[in-house]
């Protein structure tokens, strides 16, 4: 197991810094600081690359998101600044592999297998919050998460990332408008 852990993780390396053009079998064992063939041992074909490379990053984003009581805004604060500072290059090879599901219909399910999950897990959160309706709730929140990491990441907000601050500032905004309390 742990041999595809640093295979997915090495893939996950090569596709945020060359994008998808750029793995290749070769590309993960230099990465990985593999011997050259061990890669295609475990994943003979791209396609097996592909999905090896999509299981490991919905097994990294199988995290607790249970935030300490009272704590909601600073807890999503915290989620996205993550996501944008040591978890950027995961982001990164997420938005790559957003992509190619559109055009790959065989990846399209396993990356919808972590977007759900973080949306049942985000509806959980917002009902033990209070949400009269955590599901749709959660795919307003899910959405400005999203919205959030892209923009501070790839979009024009990579210019001047938000501070933690800025981030809770936010979160605070989007509970309140769904009309959900949050901790001064």
């Amino acid at each position: 197991m742990e041999r595809l852990e640093a295979i997915g993780d090495a893939a996950i390396e090569v596709i945020a810094a060359e994008g998808m053009r750029g793995l290749t079998h070769r590309a993960v064992d230099r990465a990985a600081g593999l011997s050259s063939g061990s890669t295609s041992y475990y994943a003979r074909t791209r396609a097996a690359l592909l999905e090896l490379t999509i299981t490991r990053m919905v097994a990294l984003d199988n995290v607790d998101l249970e935030p300490p009581p009272g704590r909601l805004p600073e807890f999503l604060a915290g989620f996205v600044h993550a996501a944008i500072t040591s978890g950027r290059t995961r982001m990164l090879a997420r938005y790559e592999f957003a992509l190619e599901a559109t055009r790959r219909p065989e990846l399209r399910e396993a990356y919808d297998k972590g977007g759900l999950l973080i949306r049942r897990r985000c509806a959980s959160v917002l009902a033990a919050a209070g949400s009269p309706d955590p599901e749709r709730h959660a795919s307003v929140l899910v959405a400005w998460l999203d919205g959030a990491i892209f923009d501070a990441i790839a979009g024009t907000g990579s210019l001047a990332p938000p501070s933690l601050a800025a981030l809770t500032r936010g979160a605070r905004e989007v509970l309140a408008g769904l009309g959900i309390s949050a901790s001064p």
